[in-house]
């Protein structure tokens, strides 16, 4: 007789926030969440079920969110604010979402705590760091002398330049010894203390961290400085996308199964 098939993991997606405008022509006044198309589909190209995620309201807590789900996308987008890591902004554009920081804070921790994995790109890689104790660059050139461009909003995410992962790295071991990857790069924040528990597996040629992965407990929390979903699949001059989906999502079904 031959097996069932498998259901395809459902992985719940950190929703990014339009806050309330009274001057806004459409949902004037209103709180929209929303999620950007190609990170849906690609998650959907490695066969999971991206479902974005509500804030909470009544008796329903993020963890009730969480359950029947495999695994947990945080989302690029806003900075996060310096004051949820004990800073004051440097300059007010640098204030950030301190509501949005709060609840993927709590997602994160519910993920955790219910053993679900956590992918977090760009923002989502910041928020991790910031979940665990650590702080962020409000501004990498700003703040660190001889630094790359990190975003140039001219070009967006046709910027790039290389990464190095560190030989003890499960990035390392998932792409090999080759130092010469080549990635996109959006950010003008950047991870500088170091979250309790977090690992570095991947800096920039100026040592602006790329990639961080939770080593504790057993538990999957890994994040990349980096857009996958925003590369031609294609291109084969940059790093392939598929292999740290593939690696999280395997994390996923093996938390279903």
């Amino acid at each position: 007789m031959p097996s069932a098939k498998l259901s395809p993991p459902r992985i719940g997606v950190s929703a990014c926030f339009f806050h309330a405008d009274p001057e806004r022509p459409i949902f004037k006044g209103k709180t929209l969440l929303y999620l950007e198309e190609s990170m849906a589909h690609y998650i959907m190209s490695a066969g999971a079920i991206p479902v974005m995620l509500p804030t909470t309201v009544g008796p329903w807590s993020y963890a009730d969110l969480l359950r029947g789900l495999d695994g947990l996308v945080l989302q690029g987008g806003s900075d996060v604010a310096p004051q949820s890591y004990g800073e004051s902004p440097l300059r007010p554009e640098w204030s950030g979402d301190a509501v949005r920081d709060a609840y993927e804070i709590e997602l994160i921790k519910a993920s955790v705590s219910l053993g679900i994995p956590v992918f977090g790109i760009c923002r989502g890689a910041q928020v991790i760091n910031v979940a665990f104790g650590g702080t962020l660059y409000q501004d990498i050139n700003t703040q660190r002398a001889d630094t790359l461009i990190h975003r140039d909003h001219g070009i967006y995410d046709q910027n790039f330049h290389n990464v190095t992962f560190g030989g003890d790295s499960k990035l390392y071991d998932i792409f090999g010894k080759n130092s010469n990857h080549t990635i996109n790069s959006v950010h003008h924040q950047a991870i500088k203390d170091v979250g309790k528990g977090l690992h570095v597996e991947a800096r920039a040629p100026d040592d602006t961290i790329e990639a961080v992965r939770l080593h504790d407990n057993g538990a999957y929390v890994f994040g990349v400085q980096w857009h996958p979903e925003f590369q031609d699949p294609n291109d084969a001059s940059l790093l392939d996308r598929k292999p740290i989906l593939e690696d999280f999502l395997a994390a996923a079904r093996a938390r279903a199964a």
